[in-house]
């Protein structure tokens, strides 16, 4: 029982590390050649550090706050990977730099940075995973934006992580604790008239987050603003059965979900063990009932990376760190496209990237997932609800 515990420990403390303190901005003074730049807004719950080489620590601020950030991008890198500074200051011509760095202060100098940076109306917002610091969550999005190609202005919510391998609990907690600041920050988004839509990408325990902060949503207005047209929740740290309730309380109609799952993922492993071995949705395997037939009936796309190889010793961030499966992301969705729909059979796209192993269930699907809230019997006559709570796969992902 405590071997994937265990593994998930070992491989997360033998991790290389990289130098702290990267947000002071570096000075340029001449054009650096081959260099990308990605602007982003980056909204947080965490408490200013007083620092300027870190800027927030991973304490909670009763006050949420806005920074305008830049970063610079080498060209000589790896599609997916993080070009972390071996020294400071770093080096743009071969590391990931900060270049600019400026508090706002209001939510209408907020509105102004967005005028100033749209890109077509599409805005992205990201919600980072547990033990990030905030220089990593950055660093992440840069990264994710540019290696996608994604064509939207990027926002990122970052909330208070202690960045500490043993602080599971705390970080959970700073997720509840950052709830409303997140739905807050979706209401502002949506009532921008230069916003024509929202996606919303959030992975591991900012799922948690997301999810929660769209089920307040929908609980206030009956349903989810029809601006936020994506939500794609990657390696989902969140209980199975729990999901099913968040997602029957948005109200309807909802957003399109879509969940990359994939049954290796040693991190989602480790939380089920700690949270009483009951599934997490991360980690399902999507064709096996009930999870196919609950998928289907809710229209929720569930992208199977489980054969999809990346640099990730945990296999907790293929999404980000397989180059095709985020440029997909960046090509499709974030032009107005799904990622499997009628035209597309079963993600061809992703098939032909991974060689046939990428699974997609339910793209087509329209049913509202409705079984925790009331009986949705399928024809054998069994309840849904009490198919979550038998769960028969629960232990199997802990093996």
């Amino acid at each position: 029982m405590r071997k994937p515990l265990i593994l998930f420990l070992t491989l997360a403390l033998s991790g290389c590390g990289h130098p702290s303190g990267v947000m002071t901005p570096v000075a340029i003074t001449a054009p650096t050649p081959k260099t990308a730049r990605v602007d982003m807004l980056v909204a947080t719950t965490r408490q200013p550090s007083g620092d300027p080489a870190t800027l927030f620590n991973g304490e909670r601020s009763p006050k949420p706050s806005m920074t305008d950030v830049g970063v610079s991008i080498p060209s000589n890198r790896e599609a997916g990977t993080v070009q972390w500074p071996k020294r400071l200051p770093a080096n743009p011509a071969t590391d990931f730099a900060v270049t600019r760095v400026r508090q706002i202060k209001t939510v209408p100098e907020g509105k102004t940075w967005f005028r100033q940076h749209i890109v077509g109306g599409h805005a992205l917002v990201f919600v980072h995973g547990f033990n990030n610091t905030y220089e990593d969550s950055v660093f992440r999005l840069a990264q994710i934006v540019h290696d996608s190609g994604m064509q939207a202005t990027p926002i990122l919510f970052t909330w208070p992580s202690r960045a500490q391998l043993f602080a599971y609990e705390y970080d959970k907690e700073s997720t509840n604790y950052s709830r409303t600041a997140l739905e807050q920050a979706l209401r502002v988004l949506v009532e921008d008239s230069d916003v024509k839509d929202i996606t919303v990408l959030a992975h591991s325990m900012g799922t948690w987050l997301a999810v929660e902060s769209l089920r307040q949503m929908g609980i206030r207005d009956g349903r989810v603003n029809s601006k936020i047209k994506d939500v794609i929740l990657a390696s989902p740290d969140i209980d199975i059965q729990v999901f099913a309730k968040q997602y029957a309380e948005m109200g309807t109609p909802k957003p399109k979900f879509t969940i990359f799952v994939s049954q290796d993922d040693r991190a989602l492993a480790a939380s089920s063990l700690i949270t009483g071995r009951v599934a997490r949705l991360g980690g399902i395997d999507p064709t096996a009932e009930p999870y196919r037939s609950r998928l289907e009936e809710a229209g929720i796309t569930a992208i199977d990376l489980t054969k999809v190889k990346s640099g990730d010793r945990l296999n907790h961030g293929k999404f980000a760190e397989s180059p095709q499966i985020v440029q997909l992301i960046g090509q499709r969705l974030m032009t107005g496209q799904p990622l499997t729909d009628s035209k597309v059979s079963l993600g061809q796209g992703i098939q032909a990237v991974v060689g046939g192993t990428v699974r997609t269930i339910g793209s087509v699907a329209t049913a509202p997932l409705t079984a925790a809230e009331k009986p949705a019997r399928r024809q054998n006559g069994d309840d849904v609800r009490d198919e979550l709570k038998s769960d028969p796969r629960g232990s199997a992902l802990t093996q």
